[in-house]
């Protein structure tokens, strides 16, 4: 549309994190599926389906724009609920199966901190819980990548959160936030080919 800093390459380059977190999330659907419980891995698949809805309705709204079909602002609006939900309930239910498999007690406190604050715990606890199970299977070398990743999360969060309407910004959003949809492929994809289908937690 006439005076928007979408552009078509910059809409449809937005998918591109969206597909590799898609990736990501089935591989470690597929790795962890018998280590769960099963409202574990509900939690896990819903997770990973409203984060990636998030996503994809939000590159779908630039690219809706960016070839002038029209502006649907509830497209946009949507994304920081689900994606803060969606990446809560990720975390949440890795961090589950690792205090879980412990017997350890874990005594849910009422939540009334923000979207914002949802997503730093969602993210922390999944980077964190994924960096717990790469030392478990001595593959010490991932938990860098699961760090970064965490920070590059927080970094697209936080560019996310400014506002910056400039096609500069959104260009720069996006570079971060498909760099650390690379890292967790690239972890992620590390415990998969180490065996994490058929690993068992101790």
């Amino acid at each position: 549309m006439e005076g928007s800093v979408y552009t078509v390459p910059m809409a449809l380059f937005d998918f591109i994190p969206v597909i590799l977190f898609g990736i990501s999330g089935r591989l470690l659907m597929r790795g962890l599926y018998n280590k769960m419980s099963k409202g574990c891995f509900a939690c896990l698949d819903l997770g990973v389906c409203v984060s990636f809805l998030a996503g994809f309705l939000k590159a779908l709204y630039k690219l809706l724009i960016a070839t002038g079909v029209g502006n649907y602002p509830l497209l946009n609006r949507l994304f920081l609920p689900l994606q803060s939900t969606g990446l809560l309930l990720t975390g949440l239910s890795i961090v589950l199966m690792l205090a879980l498999r412990k017997k350890a007690a874990l005594a849910m406190a009422p939540m009334t901190f923000g979207f914002i604050g949802m997503m730093v715990l969602g993210l922390g606890g999944m980077c964190a819980g994924l960096s717990v199970v790469a030392k478990k299977m001595k593959k010490g070398w991932l938990i860098p990548i699961f760090v970064l990743c965490f920070f590059c999360y927080m970094g697209m969060g936080y560019l996310g959160a400014r506002g910056g309407d400039s096609a500069a910004d959104n260009w720069i959003e996006q570079g971060v936030n498909t760099l650390g949809q690379i890292l967790l492929l690239i972890g992620v994809s590390g415990l998969h080919r180490a065996g994490l289908r058929e690993f068992k937690l101790s």
